[in-house]
């Protein structure tokens, strides 16, 4: 008897839980929707202007969605244009963070994801970490790299060195070539950053393919015997603006969203 009495017990409340446990999916679907902050909607780049400057540069545009940047596009009034082509979200600075990207560049392309910019300095890479975006494939047949890689003290200069390669943190941790999948230049990748001070990862196409430990013995060795010696500023900042960088290379963005941690 006792036994039937729980049973009935048992079978009496389990409607009741299961809705709890369905509300309570639905209620963390719903936060984690509005978590993320969309950056760029296809239709207007409120919040973005240039590094160190109050407007977007020539040479940004929409088109169908999409932000790009294409040289033929900056008008010839444009031309005396000094500022920096790189752009920035600059509504709001962010500290831990998730990112998320989609990207295309053309053959022999090259570009980059900026993350906690200060504004000041000559340019974000004097104080901003870099998820690298670039044509793996045919960007050294392009460009000539002999000249910087043997400055910099990489071997076979003439190669795009793995620090240098896409999903990278420029300089500083290259990607993991076993987990990467890079589709060709002229289609589109995502990339996602997440960022805390305990761990940073960097994913390529749904896959991660790095992580480090931001300021850890590590980071600070390969900051202080590498390109970034020279730089006192280089990521050093715990919070800063998201931004994109032009390499000279056309560009598309589209799909750009964040969520704090």
């Amino acid at each position: 008897m006792l036994s039937h009495n729980i049973s009935s017990k048992i079978r009496s409340i389990l409607p009741l839980f299961c809705c709890l446990l369905i509300l309570g999916a639905c209620q963390n679907n719903t936060q984690t929707a509005e978590d993320w902050q969309v950056l760029f909607d296809g239709s207007s780049t409120e919040g973005w202007r240039a590094y160190n400057g109050d407007a977007m540069p020539p040479g940004w545009k929409i088109i169908e969605g999409v932000l790009t940047f294409k040289t033929e596009q900056i008008l010839e009034s444009d031309y005396d244009y000094k500022g920096s082509r790189d752009i920035i979200y600059g509504a709001e600075e962010f500290d831990d963070f998730e990112l998320y990207v989609e990207w295309k560049i053309p053959v022999g392309g090259n570009s980059g994801i900026f993350y906690h910019i200060k504004e000041g300095y000559g340019g974000p890479p004097e104080v901003s970490p870099e998820y690298q975006l670039i044509d793996d494939e045919n960007y050294a047949s392009i460009h000539d790299l002999v000249a910087y890689n043997t400055s910099v003290g990489f071997e076979n200069p003439a190669e795009l060195h793995p620090l240098q390669q896409t999903a990278s943190d420029y300089a500083m941790y290259a990607a993991d070539p076993t987990m990467k999948e890079l589709n060709p230049a002229g289609e589109w990748n995502s990339s996602k950053i997440v960022f805390t001070e305990a761990q940073v990862e960097y994913w390529l196409n749904g896959k991660k393919v790095l992580s480090f430990v931001p300021w850890s013995d590590d980071w600070y060795a390969r900051k202080n015997s590498g390109k970034w010696d020279s730089t006192p500023d280089y990521g050093k900042f715990k919070t800063g603006y998201i931004g994109f960088q032009d390499h000279g290379s056309n560009l598309w963005f589209r799909n750009i969203k964040i969520r704090r941690l």
